[in-house]
């Protein structure tokens, strides 16, 4: 069987950058977003030929920028974090703010849920990360041997029996810290370029990071070391693994990059060449290298990796409409999969969620 992915439909309502995208595994009809529009949108999905999803709720309560959002494990809750330098908890049964989290001297960038629900890591311009808990009492600010600058992105591990956080900043360096004691346990240097996205592998045992420098690295969170680079042409505004396929996504620009990584090698790469090369209907032109297996282009581009996954090109259809013109495609921002792996939902700067459906196929010989 082949695997490709194809667009499914969109979901309209903010009206700024869409910033931040969750979902749960536990409610597949569920999605989450923000925006520059200072709300968060939570959508009833219908999945219907002519419409994917409403929205259902608006929350209104930030008063600038909702730059990041989670969702708690059971799905009742939410957390969000501002450029009015809050964080706040949604009831989201309710569509109400029960608490409201102040402490940061600066704009929050990042915002994360641990595994168990119990803590909340926030990150902020002001170079520090909080530790809270779910009554909006900070119990730690995480500063010792911290970043130089900005902090734009944090994320607890889902291993619970390995207690990190994850962080990286505009100091351009990756951060692990241990929950045991809140200091930093390892210091990941290379990038050169200020960092904008971190994601953790949904074992635990890997973590990506990319921004200005057009990289993507790869880090072993087991062995604190170094793995791989990958090279782009665009900066990387958002990074996410898949959680039941061996797929690093990457938003690269208006692109979607993938790559298959199997026990920790990479092993296959698409990426989809300039806007001259699109067509209509979210199909485009995809180039691999150093992949073993067969590469067959009957029907559109896939790769056989001896039966273990295919995978296809990705990229937007409204990449295409920009073709020719002045004016530059929008930007993909976040990215957040489906619980089943299903469908990959991507958050534009043109106030759009595209929702990319993987579709599975009998493979050609």
């Amino acid at each position: 069987m082949t695997e490709s992915l194809h667009l499914q439909g969109t979901l309209k309502g903010h009206n700024g950058w869409v910033t931040q995208i969750a979902t749960n595994p536990n409610y597949s009809d569920m999605v989450l977003s923000s925006s520059r529009d200072r709300s968060l949108i939570l959508w009833k999905l219908s999945r219907s030929e002519h419409n994917l999803g409403l929205p259902q709720k608006r929350l209104l309560g930030h008063n600038h920028f909702v730059s990041d959002i989670a969702i708690s494990s059971d799905g009742h809750f939410a957390l969000s974090g501002s450029w009015d330098r809050s964080l706040r908890l949604w009831d989201l049964g309710q569509g109400t703010s029960t608490r409201q989290f102040v402490d940061h001297k600066k704009d929050v960038m990042s915002v994360a849920f641990s595994a168990d629900n119990r803590q909340i890591v926030s990150g902020s311009r002001d170079k520090s990360l909080k530790l809270w808990n779910t009554l909006a009492h900070c119990k730690f600010t995480m500063q010792d041997e911290g970043h130089a600058d900005w902090v734009s992105c944090v994320r607890f591990s889902p291993n619970i029996q390995n207690p990190i956080i994850v962080s990286c900043g505009w100091d351009k360096k990756v951060k692990v810290w241990s929950l045991t004691n809140c200091k930093v346990r390892t210091d990941h240097a290379g990038h050169s370029g200020c960092l904008n996205s971190v994601t953790i592998s949904p074992d635990g045992s890997l973590c990506a990071s990319g921004g200005q420098d057009s990289k993507v690295m790869l880090w072993d969170l087991n062995e604190d070391k170094h793995l791989y680079t990958l090279e782009n042409k665009d900066v990387i505004n958002a990074l996410c693994f898949s959680p039941n396929r061996y797929w690093l996504c990457a938003a690269v620009g208006p692109y979607i990059k993938i790559w298959v990584v199997v026990r920790g090698m990479l092993i296959a790469e698409t990426w989809t060449r300039g806007p001259e090369n699109m067509v209509p209907g979210g199909r485009g032109s995809a180039e691999r290298r150093g992949v073993p297996g067969a590469l067959n282009t009957r029907g559109g581009p896939t790769i056989d990796l001896e039966g273990k996954l295919v995978i296809d090109e990705l990229c937007p259809e409204v990449v295409s409409q920009y073709s020719g013109r002045d004016t530059e495609p929008p930007q993909c921002l976040c990215m957040s999969w489906s619980g089943d792996g299903q469908t990959l939902f991507a958050g534009y700067s043109d106030s759009i969620i595209r929702a990319w459906q993987v579709i599975a196929s009998p493979s050609s010989s």
